[in-house]
């Protein structure tokens, strides 16, 4: 009986084994792996977040199992025989039900794996990048014995840090091995240009070649990362996402004062701001607590949006467009996400409603920036005198603290930010009265207007921001109607655009009031409004010299001063209730929204619960529960520094973006980015560049070519051609023209004639003087009707909107502007007029030139190509001296050599192997 129930035992224990092996070894199909690409590949056409055909959608769980309009779900977990989705699939060729209606049928692999989630339980799960950011294992490498230090191999050799076990791992799986490392001088080149954006100078490719401790590579990089120029070259990508411009846009494109921003961002990217920090100041600066100057200079990354100055155009209609472009820019640059379309529909492919949508634009919507010519609100810089005055007015208050009147921060506010004021094309119910050139309110005689809904409580001074050319007119202001309560009397007689702070005694609560007009001697004449305050008026107002010290506040504010464009709510009468757009229509208002983020995230816990403001909004989104900045992040420095993201679609991690190669790296990483980095890009960028992976030659044998043409697999180092910034940057810095002044105003240097035509206000490219014209690319004037066209032939955007990621092209427009543009060409006679200095035969001359630009021996067979141009180019200009003159400028030392080196210098410039990273 025993020796039975040992066998029975027995048995159960073999036949439970075997039950288990078939578990371990039965696939469980991915949802987001494997079914999702099938649905969107066949399905979310027709049955996603814009089109529900037959009431039928697969971009959300429940959806998919509620009854259809044919009354049957079309998946029933577990049950493929019974879902309706399989039956219709399964139909022969030509049946009117069969599924995909329209498209190829599915495939039998397709089919198969559909029928066994189905059978699986058909279980749901979010797109990889909306799920959390968790630490994923690091692999291993090499052989069990070198891992125990036994042995060495090639792996454990070549791993020098974690990314490189991630990297290993994914060459094995593609049967590849990694390249050797780069030689030194090709190093160095590498990483200048992409941490400073900047080829090493002479003496510190000198000097880390002679280097040979271990640490020689380290401290390369460490003093890349500290110096000046890496600010300006991270700045100088973050400008594409900024939209940054010098100007507006639109058809009129007039200019804008907005460059303390990008000194901004310069700076922050040297001290090495936090990145949430980055993120927080950029979107929200102006609402954390006691905002400095540089937080509120700032949030200029969502004033750098398009103003639409032309006559006749509807500032309301351009007012939204920009808030739009904030949202849609928001999820561009720091969330990876299309969520533009959204905007007149649900997202076809990922799970976002188009109410979620206007929920979103709620937060940026009470924004006091209302498409007026004067870009405000700007934070403005007075001068020494103007100074004097704003600190003579604090010290009036001050000394009157304890008496009724106005605080000294709300003074100070509206001294530097004239906010909250009421545009005036706000005023409506016009008779005799109209918005002049559709800008500021403007009305003549017997003219009357609206001002509708205005708390008045506690109100006894209006700030208003007038001008008219009438004589002897007489403007009012009533409560209630134009025949109500005078609460203003104004008498008017050619009077210059001006600020006025003047007495008023409203009723209390909140009313309409009303303008008219009384000007019988010009009655053509118009009375132009272009703002209006009401406040209370500054303390001491019975005091000896109160008078005088109102006048200073009028003049501080009518005074022209330097400033710039920031961010700033409006709150009480100024905000903004936020609607539903019906079908993306500004003009059609439904639903009534209140700010909120996509219920997905909810669901992922990475949701502040008192969302109000973009403050809450920047916070939730650098918060360790958020899964997309930290990625997102870390994305856009990969494919700066290997020319492809680690997410190719560097804009798109959605489900219709490029999968990730090495997603656990890019979860690891972006861990290592908020924890032990505690957001530090710089040590981010250190990390990444210190790797194996990033110090591989980029040469590739045909063997890798076959195997991993675009370098997917990172089997070598990468190679891609130098941005148009740092190609015009090498350009000045080899010839020695680069100057290294930092900050200020956009520069005009050399440019082809006739690129501008401004025929709105006439304005012409000033070329700067002295070292200005000089100055990194980051620098130039940005017109954006009419960009820098050396940039633009690079793939430089016009930076209308936003661009996430420049595509790379190859033209020989290229070719023409690195062989004729005047800085190329500058460029190439002062780099010339160097070589000669020191070096007498053509064949130095070519040698040295080709290895200050590459730091490399020049091949034979180059060297000759080189040399046999320079001699075709001195017969010709010993012919023509008139052509030699030209060329070089009428420069006195003139020679026909130094022309044809000058010629085969400028060919040099447009050499592979000096416009591309090695």
């Amino acid at each position: 009986m025993k020796s039975k129930w040992i066998l029975t035992g027995a048995a159960a224990i073999v036949l439970l084994s075997s039950f288990s092996f078939l578990r371990i070894f039965s696939h469980q199909i991915n949802f987001n792996e494997e079914v999702k690409p099938i649905l969107n590949k066949h399905c979310m056409a027709c049955h996603g977040g814009v089109k529900k055909a037959g009431g039928v959608s697969f971009l959300f769980e429940k959806d998919m199992y509620d009854p259809a309009k044919s009354g049957k779900p079309p998946v029933v977990a577990g049950d493929a025989e019974e879902s309706e989705m399989m039956r219709r699939i399964l139909l022969p060729e030509g049946h009117e039900d069969k599924m995909p209606k329209d498209g190829p049928p599915l495939s039998a692999e397709e089919v198969e794996i559909l029928t066994k989630w189905i059978d699986q339980g058909a279980k749901w799960g979010n797109h990889w990048a909306y799920n959390r950011v968790e630490r994923p294992s690091v692999p291993s490498v090499g052989s069990f014995w070198a891992r125990l230090g036994f042995t060495d191999d090639e792996e454990t050799h070549w791993a020098k840090n974690e990314i490189d076990h991630f990297v290993l791992e994914k060459l094995r799986e593609q049967q590849l091995k990694p390249a050797a490392e780069a030689d030194r001088a090709t190093l160095i080149r590498r990483v200048s240009l992409d941490l400073t954006g900047l080829p090493p100078t002479d003496a510190q490719v000198q000097r880390f070649l002679k280097d040979t401790s271990p640490k020689a590579y380290e401290n390369l990089v460490d003093s890349l990362l500290a110096s000046s120029g890496y600010g300006e070259r991270w700045a100088g990508m973050w400008l594409d996402l900024a939209r940054y411009a010098d100007t507006k846009g639109y058809e009129r494109d007039p200019g804008r004062s907005i460059w303390r921003y990008r000194d901004w961002l310069i700076k922050a990217f040297n001290e090495d701001k936090p990145y949430d920090k980055f993120v927080v100041e950029q979107l929200a600066g102006d609402l954390l607590p006691n905002p400095t100057d540089a937080q509120l200079i700032a949030t200029g990354f969502h004033r750098n949006t398009m103003n639409n100055d032309e006559g006749g155009t509807q500032d309301e209609e351009f007012r939204v467009a920009a808030v739009i472009d904030r949202v849609n820019t928001t999820w561009d640059v720091f969330q990876g996400t299309t969520f533009g379309c959204v905007q007149c529909h649900s997202h076809p492919y990922d799970p976002f409603t188009h109410e979620e949508y206007y929920k979103y634009v709620a937060f940026f919507n009470n924004t006091r920036d209302e498409d007026v010519t004067s870009d405000t609100p700007t934070l403005r810089f007075y001068g020494k005198e103007d100074s004097v005055r704003v600190v003579k007015i604090g010290q009036w208050i001050k000394a009157h603290q304890g008496q009724k009147g106005m605080k000294l921060p709300d003074f100070q506010r509206f001294a530097r930010i004239m906010e909250p004021k009421v545009n005036s094309h706000d005023f409506d119910q016009h008779v005799n009265a109209s918005l002049l050139d559709a800008k500021y309110f403007g009305i003549q005689d017997q003219g009357t207007a609206r001002w509708p809904n205005v708390t008045l409580t506690g109100k006894n001074r209006l700030l208003l921001n007038i001008g008219t050319n009438a004589e002897n007119a007489l403007l009012q202001l009533h409560q209630d109607s134009t025949k109500g309560k005078v609460i203003l009397s104004l008498e008017l007689s050619k009077v210059g655009d001006t600020v006025m702070v003047l007495p008023v005694a409203p009723d209390g609560g909140k009313r309409s009031l009303f303008w008219t007009l009384h000007s019988p001697k010009t009655p053509k004449e118009w009375v132009k409004i272009k703002w209006a305050a009401f406040q209370e008026a500054l303390p001491g107002k019975d005091e000896a010299g109160f008078a005088d010290v109102e006048k200073l506040y009028a003049e501080i504010l009518t005074g022209g001063v330097e400033s710039t464009p920031i961010m700033y709510d409006g709150h009480g009468d100024l905000a903004r209730t936020t609607h539903v757009f019906e079908r993306g229509n500004w003009t059609v208002k439904g639903k009534k929204v209140n700010p909120d983020v996509p219920n997905l995230f909810k669901e992922s816990g990475a949701k502040n619960a008192s969302m109000k403001n973009r403050l809450d909004l920047a916070q939730w989104m650098t918060s360790r529960e958020h899964p997309l900045t930290a990625r997102v992040a870390v994305n856009r420095i990969w494919e700066q520094l290997f020319g492809t993201g680690i997410v190719e679609t560097v804009e798109d991690f959605g489900s219709q973006g490029i999968t990730p190669t090495h997603q656990e790296l890019l979860d690891w990483l972006s861990v290592e980015l908020m924890e032990t980095h505690q957001w530090s890009l710089k040590k981010l960028l250190k990390q990444i560049t210190l790797s194996a992976t990033y110090r591989q030659s980029a040469a590739v044998t045909p063997e890798k070519l076959a195997q991993d043409p675009f370098n997917k697999w990172l089997s070598r180092g990468p190679r891609v051609r130098l941005s148009a910034e740092q190609i015009r940057d090498q350009l000045l810095a080899t010839s020695g023209l680069l100057s290294h002044k930092m900050y200020g105003r956009s520069v005009m240097p050399l440019q082809p004639d006739n690129i501008w035509l401004s025929p709105y206000d006439g304005a012409k490219w000033q070329l700067s003087a002295g070292e200005d014209r000089y100055r990194r690319a980051l620098y130039i004037y940005w017109k954006r009707t009419a960009p820098y066209p050396s940039m633009v032939m690079f793939d430089a955007p016009s930076r209308e909107f936003c661009q996430v990621r420049r595509i790379r092209t190859n033209t020989p427009l290229q070719a023409l502007v690195t062989l004729n543009d005047p800085v190329y060409l500058e460029a190439a006679h002062c780099f010339s007029e160097a070589i000669a200095a020191k070096y007498a035969s053509p064949q130095e001359q070519i040698r040295e030139a080709y290895r200050r630009l590459t730091y490399q021996s020049i091949s034979p067979k180059r060297l000759q190509v080189l040399l046999n141009l320079y001699n075709k180019s001195l017969a010709n200009y010993r012919k023509d001296t008139g052509a030699t003159k030209k060329l070089l400028a009428n420069d006195g030392n003139a020679t026909p050599e130094l022309a044809a080196l000058t010629v085969t210098a400028n060919a040099m410039l447009n050499l592979d192997e000096v416009v591309t990273k090695p």
